[in-house]
């Protein structure tokens, strides 16, 4: 117990006074979630502007309360020339016209830049006409849609960012923190000098995942702390907990990668560039920043085989969809699994010393 303490606290002091190690791994991912949390704090879609030539029946004569509705998504513009109208949506001024024919026919003609903004503005018009068109029958209707969201309506950005950039700051902690010191160690013949002393490998490493643990458990305090402030808002769900075992088992795969990367690197310059490689374009393909709901279909099969997009899934469920120990459980068995065999190819490729 006291060789375990001892290496646990110099452990400890190593990371702390290597002020740049610190930094990357406790501050820098807590500046994204300030800076982003600030940026996406306001949820809402900006409108798209469409300009209105002439007097257009199905806009004009609106009811007031539906005109209020519709002005959240589109900010309609008149203006008295149809070529000057077209050539703002053409310069990207504008992002769609809209006129009536002497025949009643609506013409809307839009930028095709911005493909969802112009597939927006295209079903709110096409809706309007056929709606114009059922009151202009007298017949009520026959079939009527209902919605609603099913999350909380206070859901925010902070939501998705909160859990996604926690995920990404454990998988930088706990990777960096063992690749770097085991070349260091190794570097400095430190390894050599613990595997003569009487010292058990079992207490060397039991030292690492506690110190990596406890780490990742003060990241994740930080982030909680600083996402469930008013001026963010992250709303915990009942079974916000959960996230405490979640964060144990992604700290442990994620040590397993940067264990391997130290076991294979020669120097602490190729370790550091082989850790950037691996888990920033992980952090991007696992939707630590933003969601793949939009993404290419071969960008969501890759993502599905990395274990950090199954680390932020799970603790999005649980700390802002509700969910419990069946979104919590697969992801610890299967991050655990990927450590084990990780862990496994490392002490294949570990050695004590460069010579």
């Amino acid at each position: 117990m006291n060789a375990f303490r001892s290496l646990s606290l110099a452990m400890v002091k190593g990371l702390l006074r290597d002020r740049m190690a610190a930094f990357f791994t406790l501050l820098f991912p807590l500046m994204f979630l300030l800076l982003f949390g600030a940026l996406f704090q306001n949820n809402t879609v900006s409108r798209s502007h469409v300009l209105q030539v002439g007097e257009v029946a199905v806009l004009d004569e609106m009811p007031a309360a539906e005109r209020s509705g519709l002005s959240e998504a589109l900010d309609i513009e008149r203006i008295d020339d149809r070529e000057e109208a077209l050539a703002q949506v053409s310069d990207g001024d504008a992002d769609a016209v809209v006129w009536e024919e002497d025949d009643g026919r609506v013409e809307l003609r839009y930028s095709a830049a911005d493909a969802a903004r112009a597939g927006t503005v295209e079903g709110l018009m096409r809706s309007l006409v056929q709606t114009a068109n059922l009151a202009a029958t007298g017949q009520p209707a026959t079939f009527e849609l209902a919605t609603d969201q099913v999350e909380d309506k206070s859901v925010k950005a902070i939501q998705y960012l909160a859990p996604g950039l926690l995920g990404w700051a454990i998988a930088m902690g706990a990777s960096f923190m063992s690749a770097l010191t085991l070349v260091n160690w190794r570097k400095k013949r430190i390894l050599r000098r613990l595997w003569l002393a009487p010292v058990s490998p079992g207490t060397v490493i039991g030292a690492r995942i506690g110190v990596s643990l406890g780490m990742a458990f003060v990241q994740t305090a930080l982030f909680l702390s600083v996402a469930t402030i008013p001026f963010y808002g992250l709303r915990l769900t009942g079974s916000w907990w959960l996230v405490i075992p979640l964060v144990a088992a992604g700290t442990l795969a994620f040590m397993s990668v940067g264990l391997l990367i130290g076991a294979w690197a020669k120097s602490e310059e190729a370790a550091n560039a082989a850790l950037q490689l691996v888990v920033m374009p992980m952090a991007f393909l696992s939707g630590s920043f933003f969601p793949l709901e939009n993404t290419p279909e071969w960008v969501r099969a890759i993502s599905n085989a990395m274990p950090l997009k199954h680390l932020n899934e799970s603790v999005q469920g649980v700390l802002s969809r509700g969910e419990s120990w069946g979104t919590a459980l697969p992801a610890i068995g299967g991050l655990l699994l990927f450590a084990a065999v990780l862990a496994f190819v490392a002490s294949r490729l570990f050695r004590w010393d460069d010579a």
